[in-house]
């Protein structure tokens, strides 16, 4: 592998932006991603990325006044969101332009709407779907199969742009993994149920 989006402090993680900003105890796992003009700043608490999670470009993560914030595995964590002293469950998708403020406890499996302004000390359950200002559970659903393709989606592009290759989701080798994990996530679902 080439060093492009390498960063010796994230040994585990796929792909590093050279723009994104990152101070203080962070913590960046497995397979996961950072994107350009990612902001990230652990002064007092943690800020922990758990793996193969994506964190798009523009998004900015600060702990918060009494908490860390923590992001769960296989999370997708979509351009300009903004995460401030939250927990974020497995298996998420945030929203364009989102906020989860501080103490917010979002479940497994969950989405959140683009422009959601989660408020300070809301507590989602698995299985949501939140959208608003101030954002609001308006069903229950399980996004699990989306939502890690998602995450899969973009621990395949950080590799590929770790190569140098910024074309990683087009073409017939693309579609044919896509249909390959589709199917291989539902029959793993239905096995769970």
């Amino acid at each position: 592998m080439s060093d492009i989006g390498r960063d010796p402090r994230f040994p585990e993680a796929a792909f590093i932006h050279s723009t994104a900003e990152i101070y203080g105890d962070v913590g960046i796992g497995e397979g996961s991603s950072v994107w350009p003009n990612v902001v990230m700043r652990a002064e007092a608490f943690a800020v922990r990325i758990g793996r193969f999670t994506n964190i798009q470009d523009f998004v900015m993560v600060h702990i918060g006044e009494h908490q860390p914030t923590i992001i769960g595995d296989y999370c997708s964590i979509t351009h300009r969101c903004i995460l401030h002293g939250c927990t974020i469950g497995d298996n998420c998708f945030i929203g364009v332009g989102s906020s989860i403020m501080d103490g917010v406890k979002i479940g497994n499996n969950c989405v959140v709407g683009g422009h959601a302004y989660v408020k300070a000390g809301t507590e989602v359950p698995d299985n949501s779907v939140v959208v608003g200002v101030p954002g609001r559970v308006v069903r229950s659903t399980d996004p699990y199969v989306a939502n890690r393709i998602n995450a899969l989606m973009y621990y395949r592009n950080a590799l590929a742009y770790r190569q140098g290759e910024e074309r990683a989701w087009d073409g017939p080798a693309f579609d044919a993994w896509l249909a390959e994990q589709t199917a291989r996530l539902e029959a793993e679902r239905a096995a769970a149920t």
